[in-house]
């Protein structure tokens, strides 16, 4: 055999596996695949999720959207539906820029995370240990009715209260895991109305004057979602505890690690122009939303909602919490934390709770699929927003699934879910 020959033959094989290797995405990074069936998946099973955004589309029930699936670190669903605006009829781009509302709180769990495992916080420390307005808050309790009750069109009258002092302080474990009573009822929003904040407050202004609303029921007693102020209030914490303003913590210290470039609290002139109309469902169809970007701010960052990104930007945040809190060789949490973060803190049979969704530090928790009726495994975890945004992570199946709208649509979810599992092969 020639010798310049088999020289070249081990040589040839080398370059060949240097360039295979080459080809593969890095441990821990987020890439596309053309083919589901290299991660476990059916092509033709998740064209199903196509088939379910069409016939919302036809019912008139959304204008447009992105799905994404990723198995095993790979993209192997990533599809734009419908269109931007009902007017303009621009179709939808799989870069579509979405309001993502409540999934920024667990952008913010992830921040108290952080700020835990460096030792500057325990989830059990009262809120007053950082913002000590909150150390003597009052708990409301209903007054019997009286009087006739509001004609109709008057509207609904408002709740009439008494309070007594809380059996104990809120902690942050309380504002992760919505058990606080801050502004989630009747009661408490309507203090909140009388505090409002102003257009050129920021967190250190206004988090403050929450302490003199009244708490919806005594902490722990029960679930009822805080909306807006307990997580604000956490994103005051991590500006307490990290010494730096809740954007620039975010942009530094999650955003850019995990190589999220398309994410704002605020419209830019890069982002806007993909950012999809806001509809609501109304007697006459789809209505626009007179008010669609009310969470965005240059000046108040909220730890509850207002950020916008894209499906597949947030999918890199989800991927990391699969991997164990690292993507891209960057790490921001410990395994053991992302599980201590998405283990069950409240247990489904807290007042409050669905069947088979307990709830974690910022994420709800699959912990019965079967008594709840949820097609995701047990142990899965995510939240959704109420623009029509939803994601969830399966560490058992490694998926991560995002679903962007711009329009609520709640029977979307379970279908959603329902396909992703099903389109699982392997």
């Amino acid at each position: 055999m020639n010798r310049k020959l088999r020289f070249s033959i081990p040589m040839a094989a080398a370059f060949l596996l240097l360039f295979a290797l080459a080809a593969l995405p890095l441990a821990g990074e987020l890439s596309s695949t053309t083919q589901p069936e290299e991660v476990g998946l059916s092509s033709e099973r998740l064209t199903r999720i196509n088939e379910m955004m069409k016939r919302h589309l036809a019912a008139g029930d959304f204008a447009g959207g992105v799905t994404l699936v990723a198995r095993k670190g790979k993209i192997a669903h990533l599809e734009a539906h419908g269109v931007m605006d009902l007017e303009s009829k621009l179709p939808m781009p799989k870069n579509a820029v979405f309001r993502i509302a409540s999934m920024t709180k667990p952008v913010t769990g992830v921040a108290i995370m952080m700020m835990m495992e460096e030792g500057k916080l325990r989830i059990t420390d009262p809120v007053s240990k950082f913002i000590p307005e909150f150390k003597e808050m009052k708990v409301a309790v209903a007054s019997p009715a009286q009087g006739p009750a509001p004609a109709a069109g008057q509207g609904t009258a408002a709740p009439r209260f008494y309070t007594v002092p809380a059996e104990r302080q809120i902690t942050i474990r309380d504002l992760l895991t919505h058990t606080s009573g801050l502004a989630s009822g009747p009661m408490g929003n309507s203090d909140v109305r009388k505090i409002a904040r102003k257009s050129n407050e920021t967190l250190a202004d206004y988090i403050p004057r929450l302490a003199l609303t009244a708490l919806e029921f005594q902490p722990g007693t029960r679930w009822m979602y805080s909306a807006q102020a307990g997580m604000d209030t956490l994103g005051r914490i991590v500006e307490i505890t990290s010494g730096q303003p809740f954007d620039q913590f975010l942009r530094q210290r999650v955003f850019d690690p995990l190589g999220m470039k398309e994410i704002s609290f605020y419209p830019t002139e890069t982002l806007e122009p993909r950012m999809p109309t806001v509809y609501q469902a109304g007697a006459k169809g789809l209505q626009k939303n007179p008010n669609p970007n009310s969470m965005s701010s240059k000046v108040y960052f909220m730890g509850s909602g207002g950020l916008i990104t894209t499906a597949e930007e947030y999918a890199k945040f989800g991927q990391m919490l699969l991997n164990g809190g690292e993507l891209n060789g960057k790490r921001l949490l410990s395994p053991r934390t992302v599980e201590y973060m998405s283990a069950v803190h409240i247990p489904d049979t807290l007042p409050g709770r669905a069947v088979g969704e307990g709830f974690g530090l910022s994420v709800r928790v699959v912990n019965h699929a079967v008594a709840g009726g949820i097609r995701v495994s047990d142990g899965s975890f995510g939240w959704s927003g109420v623009y029509g945004t939803h994601f969830w992570v399966d560490p058992k199946e490694e998926i991560v699934a995002v679903m962007m709208t711009q329009t609520s649509v709640a029977a979307m979810r379970p279908e959603f879910e329902n396909l992703v599992m099903s389109a699982i092969v392997k």
